[in-house]
């Protein structure tokens, strides 16, 4: 019958073996993670699960409940045991210095490490011929040699070099880094030292194993959040490409209007180039700005462009603000892409006027804009033209509704006006402007 202690190393070998195969799983199908870190966490958590697989066939097979003849076996995955353990820390070098941008390759932090990990592997190919760090009897028992402390040094010495290495690079390591390097390295050093004092009591293989799930989480934390962020920045830098892609003929027709209200009404074309200067300066602004914009400037851009699209338009464009609530930001280049998606599709020389209306609402939790509009609407013929995917020489409503969902936790939502025409809804929650 097995002991309570052999009960306990099982129990610790199995529960290590899920976590890590859990980890495992975790790093091949993770969706956030770069390749660099996908292909490192999936190496280094098969080796985990090697180590761990090998240590509890060691367990089993030195436990002599198969008999006492598979001592080749014992010994066998004993080695087997002891060198995917060995790998580890010299990869969690790799990757601290992967992490701290530096070249890994050249570096003499590495260097060691490598030179210390093969004095390991030399003094484990010395303990399979020798009787000097250990051995097995032809029982089937293992027994520890008189310099058996000798085979612990340079492993002992790969984990100060970590903890070293993670001291000084530690001002270009995230918070959250540090913490998981270091719970790594701490916590199976802290199972090493309890193991010294319950001889024969395997601490370390679940200590390993929950210090590499704890490295493996806070690392998919910080993929998630650079995976976010990165999106967050494509959606703006595409709505900066997009701007800078104004329709040739709005500039064209716009600049032809102003041509010939110089000679027709010198006041208004002086009030026009105005607007239009305005409304590209706005333009340039938002493409300049990082963060969230106040509403008020995304009205005054909006504002800006319908006044020089009345002047192209004369007789055709009719324009109502109903905006008592102003205090809150979004994402620049909103407000004024989705007016100019309803002057683009509502204006007709054979429909009747368009009329647009732009107002804000105010909910316990959110704020709204709302541009309604009676251009033709949902008809099939201009379905398209209102998808929040679709595409356009204005800047995609789609990309409108990531960046709303993305910067401030916003959405974008169309539905047909009650009598006709579009009514676009912007949703965001109730946050100070910037």
């Amino acid at each position: 019958m097995p002991s309570w202690m052999d009960l306990v190393n099982y129990t610790f070998a199995i529960s290590g073996l899920v976590i890590v195969f859990m980890g495992f799983l975790i790093a091949v199908y993770s969706p956030y993670m770069d390749s660099w870190n996908h292909i490192f966490l999936k190496r280094f958590f098969l080796v985990m699960v090697l180590y761990i697989s090998s240590d509890l066939l060691t367990q089993v097979f030195m436990s002599n409940l198969l008999g006492t003849q598979f001592m080749l076996l014992s010994k066998s995955f004993l080695f087997l045991e002891n060198l995917f353990a060995s790998v580890l820390m010299p990869m969690l070098t790799i990757y601290l210095l992967h992490c701290a941008n530096v070249y890994w390759k050249s570096s003499r932090t590495l260097w060691v490490a490598g030179g210390l990990w093969l004095i390991y592997f030399i003094l484990l190919i010395v303990c399979q011929f020798t009787t000097e760090i250990y051995y097995f009897t032809a029982d089937n028992v293992y027994h520890r040699g008189n310099y058996f402390a000798l085979l612990l040094l340079p492993p002992t010495l790969l984990m100060l070099l970590n903890i070293f290495a993670l001291f000084r690079k530690r001002k270009k390591l995230t918070s959250r880094l540090k913490l998981a390097l270091l719970i790594y390295l701490v916590l199976p050093t802290i199972c090493i030292i309890i193991e010294t004092h319950f001889f024969g009591l395997l601490l370390i293989v679940i200590g390993t194993s929950i210090a590499a799930l704890f490295l493996l989480l806070f690392i998919q934390r910080e993929q998630m959040e650079q995976y976010w962020e990165q999106q967050k920045e494509s959606r703006n830098q595409r709505a900066r490409i997009m701007i800078l892609q104004m329709r040739p003929h709005f500039i064209y027709n716009t600049m032809t209007s102003i041509y010939y209200l110089c000679e027709q009404d010198p006041k208004r074309a002086q009030e026009v180039i105005l607007d239009f200067n305005n409304y590209l300066r706005r333009n340039f602004t938002a493409l300049a700005r990082e963060d969230l914009a106040p509403f008020a400037d995304e009205l005054e851009h909006a504002k800006a462009y319908l006044k020089v699209e009345q002047v192209r338009f004369e007789g055709k464009i009719y324009v109502e603000y109903d905006t008592p609530y102003t205090d809150f930001s979004l994402p620049p280049l909103t407000l004024q892409p989705i007016v100019e998606n309803a002057v683009k599709h509502g204006v007709d020389p054979e429909l009747d006027p368009l009329h647009i209306l732009i107002k804000t609402c105010k909910t316990p939790d959110k704020y709204q804009v709302i541009v309604e509009d009676n251009g033709p609407g949902f008809s099939s013929e201009n379905q398209t033209g209102f998808s929040i995917d679709g595409k356009g020489n204005g800047i995609a409503l789609g990309n409108i509704s990531e960046r709303l969902k993305l910067n401030c936790n916003g959405s974008l939502t169309f539905t047909p006006g009650k009598e006709g025409g579009t009514v676009m809804t912007i949703e965001v929650e109730r946050v100070e402007p910037q």
